[in-house]
């Protein structure tokens, strides 16, 4: 039991005792408590149920668990898609997908060479229906539990620009480019010792026992939530936890980890499914042989999705896989998820591994035909 679960059974009194108590008494005992606690708590009897259905609570939960929500401007969107309850209903559980099956090669999914245009690229008249402009991205960035990042981005960037070249272009945001319509400063977000991190004498060292790195992947939490204004539905794309990653790639001083979630992209593409990769970078500015306390800074931060094949997906059919994603399976386990992420990666490279051995069968083909045709000439010539 939590240490707020324990604090409701200590302050809650015995359920025929609690119509006789104030209100206000519940209501300052479920501000203290956690979504989750505070879910719990309105399963008990229909008194506590009306009092935890107050938007105020899960306005502190959603301001407690994502920082970025207590802008007034994102306030306001949360209470018109349905107010903070729903929105940490909806957001709480990281998206799961039960679709990815195991790996038949029988099964295996390709391109059509015949498809038109329109079914390469999506529906154009549904896609058409679907307005990059009502997506909100709002992102979170936890470092040991202690926000270091909030950011909120409007709209998907350049996605209406005039020539339509979103539309039939790889999809991808680069969280760093743009700056959301509050900000006036370069966005710059570092990690310090004084954040948690490890102080590191020099990279060298760092190379040899992997201290930094490990503190990154185990103390980072990402949360990249989208909105639709439009459908007033919204859903977590991120892991959370990362799901993998690399250190000292491209330079040694560099880290990278991935966050991301699977998402259906039934009758939208052939392989059915598609992984959110959520991509961030982080590069070392300082250390202690620089005479200054170990410093991180993030120089990336992105999303794009990509196929069975490792294909980047384009704008118009990230719109509508992503317009399916609010409406997608969710799950609190998160074991669950990445149980899904892993079978995802293992189909994946099941796929890549027939492809490699279809391709060097067609190899060996074709080297076998020029030896014979060789042969042929020769023997025709002599």
């Amino acid at each position: 039991m939590g240490s707020s679960q324990r604090f409701l059974a200590m302050s809650v009194a015995p359920v025929e005792s609690i119509p006789s108590l104030s209100s206000d008494l519940f209501y300052d005992i479920f501000r203290r408590l956690d979504g989750a606690t505070l879910a719990s708590a309105a399963c008990t009897c229909a008194t506590l149920c009306s009092i935890s259905k107050e938007e105020s609570l899960w306005e502190n939960v959603c301001s407690s668990m994502w920082p970025s929500t207590n802008r007034e401007d994102v306030k306001s969107l949360i209470s018109s898609v349905g107010g903070f309850r729903k929105f940490y209903a909806d957001c709480f559980p990281i998206i799961v997908n039960k679709e990815v099956v195991e790996y038949q090669p029988n099964n295996y999914l390709e391109y059509p060479d015949n498809w038109t245009e329109a079914e390469y690229y999506g529906d154009k008249n549904e896609s058409e229906n679907i307005c990059p402009s009502d997506f909100v991205s709002i992102i979170d960035i936890r470092f040991k539990g202690k926000p270091v990042c909030s950011k909120v981005l409007w709209g998907i960037p350049n996605a209406n620009s005039y020539d339509g070249w979103f539309y039939n272009c790889p999809f991808r945001i680069d969280f760093l480019t743009y700056a959301d319509r509050d900000d006036n400063h370069d966005g710059s977000v570092h990690l310090s010792v004084s954040d948690g991190l490890p102080q590191i004498t020099s990279m060298e060292r760092e190379r040899k026992d992997g201290k930094l790195w490990r503190e990154l992947r185990e103390g980072l939490q990402l949360s990249w939530i989208i909105v639709n204004r439009k459908m007033k539905q919204a859903a977590n794309l991120a892991s959370w936890s990362p799901l993998g990653g690399q250190r000292h790639w491209p330079t040694d001083r560099d880290f990278v980890i991935r966050f991301g979630s699977v998402l259906p992209a039934k009758d939208i593409l052939p392989c059915q499914v598609v992984e959110c990769i959520l991509i961030m970078k982080f590069r070392v500015v300082q250390t202690e042989e620089d005479g200054v306390q170990t410093t991180l800074k993030l120089t990336e931060l992105s999303m794009q999705l990509e196929d069975m094949e490792g294909a980047h997906v384009n704008g118009r059919n990230s719109l509508l896989i992503l317009k399916d994603a609010l409406s997608s399976r969710r799950s609190k386990n998160y074991g669950e998820v990445l149980e899904s992420c892993h079978m995802y990666s293992k189909v994946q490279n099941e796929l890549k591994e027939e492809k490699m051995r279809n391709e060097s069968r067609l190899d060996r083909l074709c080297i076998l035909s020029g030896i014979a045709a060789f042969m042929t000439f020769w023997y025709c010539v002599l």
